[in-house]
């Protein structure tokens, strides 16, 4: 009786000691010094990446995390974090702030465009135009023309998105009779860049001059390219048909497996037509699925050029970039390494910047730019030996860039 006695005097004295000690928790808690001090009157862009530290500019202790504020989508936001304060309290805080799309659409409109008597297509989608947060931003051509009447019409294109933001382009129209003895001649030369002189001006410690080939090179001669001094090539997996119907490049076997006889590391690319995550998950699959038997040394691309159809694709710059990077993600969870291709103006403006590494395209003989890249398509009328059937493009590979 007496040991029973003991036991529940110690139980109720420890449940004590632990209802006191919570109690003390709770009352350090409640009456913890909070000093947090929020940048006045917040307002964020749509889409920023911004970090929870970036909003405050003082706290009287240490940021558990300092998280990326999720910004995509515009109105109130409230903003949750964790601190420890000064005294080694945990501290649970919470703000406001507003994000607004204060960005206008952005328009590929020329001074002057022509077209032919009896044009019947939709002359406001020859355009480029898209929205950095609008996936169906109103792009519309003011003013009066008529493509069945020869003449010179004066208009103004103007695109707005759904928060009032707006631009235009004042641009003329010339409708013209189709010109006379047309012949659709295509024997001319073309100026071509031959492979030596390039490795020439771009090989150093830190580079690699190769190619990217697909169905157009023709049959290849593997070995005189090896010969040629080619150091990787980039092959095209495929693409899908009118249908939507994924295939496979009609070379690509032929390609990778000559490749990787002569020992030329090789990457993909895959040319895309996704419009949704959806879409894009299933592309990213398809191509892990063809990729398994293969040897693939270099990055795997994710390659979307749409833009002459850009508006009926019904996506944001930002809803583009979400495509990519699911397709990318897949990528990377099966063991490759992604990689995004596009063009210098592109990358500049349409494409959100992400972690995945650059393939970029621009023509010129030094390029300005600033972005980070991993690989340079320099020119696209490369010549190689090994390759007579067409011209080639030419890639440079910066290991250490």
């Amino acid at each position: 009786m007496k040991r029973k006695k003991i036991i529940i005097i110690s139980v109720v004295t420890i449940l004590a000691g632990f209802l006191i000690f919570i109690g003390y928790y709770y009352y350090r808690v409640l009456t913890a010094e909070i000093v947090v001090i929020v940048k006045p009157n917040t307002t964020i862009e749509v889409n920023k990446k911004i970090h929870v530290s970036d909003l405050i500019t003082s706290i009287n202790g240490k940021l558990l995390k300092d998280e990326l504020v999720d910004t995509s989508k515009i109105g109130k936001k409230e903003v949750n974090f964790t601190f420890i304060n000064d005294d080694n309290i945990k501290v649970d805080y919470r703000f406001y702030i507003m994000i607004e799309d204060t960005t206008p659409p952005i328009i590929g409109v020329p001074n002057s465009y022509t077209v032919t008597k009896g044009y019947d297509d939709d002359l406001s989608k020859k355009f480029f135009c898209g929205d950095n947060y609008d996936d169906t931003p109103s792009c519309k051509i003011e003013g009066e023309y008529d493509t069945n009447t020869v003449g010179s019409y004066q208009l103004t294109y103007v695109a707005k998105d759904k928060s009032n933001n707006e631009i235009t382009k004042n641009f003329t129209l010339y409708v013209q009779d189709p010109p006379k003895n047309y012949s659709n001649n295509n024997n001319y030369e073309i100026e071509t860049i031959d492979f030596n002189k390039i490795k020439k001006e771009h090989k150093d410690e830190n580079t690699k001059v190769g190619i990217d080939v697909s169905r157009w090179q023709g049959d290849i001669n593997f070995s005189e390219v090896k010969k040629s001094g080619v150091e990787f090539v980039m092959i095209r997996l495929g693409s899908e048909d009118s249908e939507g119907e994924f295939f496979i490049d009609p070379k690509f076997e032929q390609n990778i497996k000559g490749f990787n006889e002569v020992q030329i590391p090789v990457g993909i690319y895959y040319y895309s037509y996704a419009d949704s995550i959806k879409k894009a998950k299933k592309e990213a699959k398809w191509v892990v699925d063809q990729l398994k038997k293969y040897k693939i040394d270099l990055p795997v691309v994710y390659d979307w050029e749409n833009w002459s159809s850009y508006q009926d694709y019904k996506l944001s710059f930002h809803s583009l970039s979400e495509v990519a990077n699911t397709f990318l993600n897949i990528i990377k969870k099966a063991g490759y390494e992604p990689m995004l291709y596009s063009s210098k103006y592109y990358l500049e403006n349409i494409w959100e910047k992400s972690n995945y590494k650059v393939w970029l395209a621009h023509y010129t003989t030094n390029t300005n730019y600033t972005g980070n890249y991993y690989m340079w398509q320099l020119c696209n009328n490369g010549k190689v030996s090994g390759i007579e059937d067409n011209v080639v493009d030419i890639n440079i590979l910066y290991e250490k860039k």
